[in-house]
Parts: C-alpha cells; sequence; structure tokens
C-alpha cells in the first residue's frame, strides 16, 4: 500500500460509512498539486466496500488514493485512529487534513492552509471559518470564530473553536497526543483539538473555506446528550481558566434543555 517515498504537504483523511455518493461529492471539491498529497480513505465497514475503481469513475481527483478497511462499523474515532496509524507507519508528509463525506472545499482551501502552515513553524493546528449548509429550506449559516492563538485557547472553553472538516495539523503532533481518545463519546474531536493547542500554537484562517453539511440523521445530532455531557468532561479535564471552565460547563448543561431546531438557530444568530 505504500505511495513511495517521495515527501507529500499533506494526507487528507475521510472516514466513510455507507455514503458514497457524498465521498464523491466531497472528493470532486478538493484542489491542489496532485503529486503533492495524498487521500486516505476508511471504509468503516460500508455494505458495499467503497473501490479505488468506483472513486476514479466519479471522481476527476488524481491524487494518490489509499483504501484502509474495517469489516464492520468500529465508529468514527477508529476509524480515524487507523488511518493516522497508517500515515504514521506508512507515509512521509508534512500534515493531515481532515475532510467527511458531504463537505464541500473552496477551490482555495488547501493552498492556503498550507501556505500558512509553511511560513509558520510554530503552528501545530490550522481551522478555518465555514458555512453551515442543510437540505432544509432556510437552514444555512455562518460560522465565525476567534482566529488566533490565545483567542482560541480562552473560546475553547466555551464551544468547540474547530470545526472538524476544516482542520490540518502537523502530522508528527496527532502522535505526540495520542491520537483520538474513545474517553469522551461523540466528542472525540474536541479533545484531540485542545490536546494540540497545549502542545503548540494554532490559528484559524478567517475566510470560508468549507461548506459543512447538516446532517439531521447523523451521529452529533442524533447523541447531542451524550455529546454534551462529553463536552462538559473536556473542559474539566483540559480547561486552564477557572472561570471559563464553570461558564462552559454551565452551557453544556443549560444546552441539553435546548431544542435542536432552537440550538441551531443560536448557533446561526450568534455564533454559540
Amino acid at each position: 500500500m505504500s505511495i513511495g517515498h517521495r515527501q507529500l504537504d499533506f494526507y487528507l483523511l475521510i472516514p466513510c460509512y455507507d455514503d458514497l455518493d457524498r465521498l464523491i461529492l466531497s472528493l470532486n471539491s478538493v484542489s491542489y498539486y496532485p503529486d503533492r498529497f495524498a487521500v486516505v480513505v476508511v471504509d468503516d465497514g460500508s455494505a458495499v466496500p467503497i473501490t479505488k475503481k468506483a472513486i476514479r469513475q466519479t471522481t476527476t481527483i488524481s491524487a494518490s488514493i489509499i483504501i484502509l478497511r474495517n469489516e464492520e462499523n468500529q465508529g468514527i474515532t477508529n476509524a480515524l485512529n487507523k488511518g493516522l496509524e497508517w500515515i504514521e507507519r506508512n507515509g512521509k508528509a508534512n500534515y493531515v487534513a481532515r475532510l467527511d463525506c458531504g463537505d464541500v472545499c473552496h477551490e482555495r482551501r488547501f493552498y492556503k492552509q498550507i501556505d500558512y502552515m509553511d511560513e509558520h513553524a510554530d503552528i501545530v493546528l490550522v481551522g478555518s471559518w465555514c458555512i453551515f449548509q442543510s437540505s432544509e429550506p432556510g437552514v444555512y449559516y455562518q460560522y465565525k470564530t476567534p482566529v488566533y492563538h490565545e483567542q482560541i485557547k480562552r473560546a475553547m472553553h466555551i464551544r468547540n473553536v474547530f470545526i472538524h472538516p476544516t482542520v490540518i495539523f502537523k502530522s508528527d503532533a496527532a502522535k505526540k497526543v495520542g491520537y483520538y481518545t474513545d474517553k469522551f463519546k461523540h466528542a472525540e474531536d474536541y479533545a484531540f483539538f485542545w490536546k494540540l493547542i497545549k502542545l503548540g500554537s494554532s490559528h484559524i484562517l478567517d475566510e470560508f473555506l468549507v461548506t459543512c453539511a447538516i446532517d439531521n440523521k447523523g451521529i452529533s445530532l442524533q447523541n447531542r446528550g451524550q455529546q454534551l455531557d462529553s463536552r462538559a468532561r473536556i473542559i474539566a479535564t483540559y480547561g486552564s481558566n477557572i472561570l471559563l471552565k464553570m461558564v462552559g460547563i454551565l452551557r453544556t448543561k443549560v444546552l441539553h434543555i435546548v431544542p435542536k431546531r432552537l440550538a441551531l438557530l443560536l448557533k446561526k444568530t450568534t455564533n454559540l
């Protein structure tokens, strides 16, 4: 499965479970020098196995493609770690980027993020602003966040500032922090980003570089209660500002009683 010994700029890591059509949609939005990145798709037990042939026949992407497969569905934490472990063993790339099935990249996303990372050696994690879009009429909002590291650290006590499909991080940093943990159900990304921003500096590009699909049947919305419980425990575990920790934990408790549609409206109008 090795793609050779050439140094790549990044691996694009995408987990997928019975979602080939949306995987194709996402891959068709990826633009970068084809010989300087590779795609790692982790097929997490899809009923019909994902193949390179299926991807090549329905996308314009010309970069190398690696497909890893779980014969049974193991969940996103396992899928992400399976991809990172493969990259550690077999790959040579400076960074790892994330994307989820159904999310669409701006055509300049990876050029901008790679350039920023290359120009700032102290940065271990970069995200961007994004647009959330639902198939339901009227469910659309822009997600803006603080952009500088100290601001990000404060805001992380209150919410997950980094939207998972927008991020890119140093490949060696993922190993140093121990990959994604399974201790925080449905909030593994929040804990992972906390560990990274404690390891080194972070930044968010103040541009809308990804459009993220709102899936009302998705894991996060279907398991919102467990996710909020995990977020409270993450804040308690990784937070460093006592007052902000208290505010963040209280916020998760309040969100427990807020209906999902109202929570989306609050995000749309306040970016909370």
